[in-house]
């Protein structure tokens, strides 16, 4: 790990305007010091299949780059239907292949979620939550952060100006980091006992 410690910031929608993108921008400005969020846009992912997972498509290779390269990762999920949108779950499954190449073992996790409805992306969440224990993330699991009524938590202008969420996002930033450098400092100091 670096001095400035890398997230990356996934949103599972495709649209624009997404409340979802709109809460990580929020996260963006809620960073403590010497730590930046990058996002990576899912848009391209091809469908996964297994008969091309050993020669993918150069988005596929630069999502799983950039997953790699960041000390943790930040997942804002919408819900559909009850459930995590194709579209992230697919991105998941795409660099989590091929077999024993997946770029999310290890990774510290957290997850936030915007909706219109009052539950704020509760099954979702949990869905993904599920994927992150088959994938080895090690997910940071409080405070939930879970917007509900997003046409109100957002302004016009998508910014994000509901107080408790802004307060529970910057303390699940703040564990992520804590959990991202922790984990870090136990490497280090098992690399120096093998040594």
């Amino acid at each position: 790990m670096t001095n400035t410690l890398k997230i990356l910031g996934i949103c599972g929608s495709l649209r624009k305007s997404s409340y979802n993108r709109w809460a990580l921008q929020a996260a963006q400005h809620l960073l403590p010091d010497a730590v930046r969020l990058d996002l990576f846009e899912l848009d391209g992912i091809p469908l996964f299949n297994q008969d091309s997972e050993a020669q993918p498509l150069p988005i596929v290779i630069a999502l799983k780059r950039a997953v790699r390269e960041a000390d943790a990762i930040l997942f804002a999920t919408p819900e559909y239907n009850y459930g995590v949108p194709g579209v992230l779950k697919n991105a998941i499954d795409c660099a989590s292949r091929p077999y024993g190449d997946s770029a999310w073992a290890g990774k510290p996790v957290a997850v936030i979620g915007a909706s219109v409805g009052l539950f704020g992306t509760v099954r979702a969440q949990l869905q993904l939550r599920q994927s992150f224990v088959f994938l080895n993330m090690l997910c940071v699991n409080q405070p939930e952060v879970m917007i509900g009524n997003a046409a109100k938590a957002f302004d016009g202008a998508g910014k994000l100006q509901d107080a408790n969420s802004l307060k529970l996002l910057r303390t699940l930033l703040e564990n992520l980091v804590r959990a991202t450098r922790d984990q870090a400092l136990a490497k280090d100091a098992h690399a120096g006992e093998t040594a």
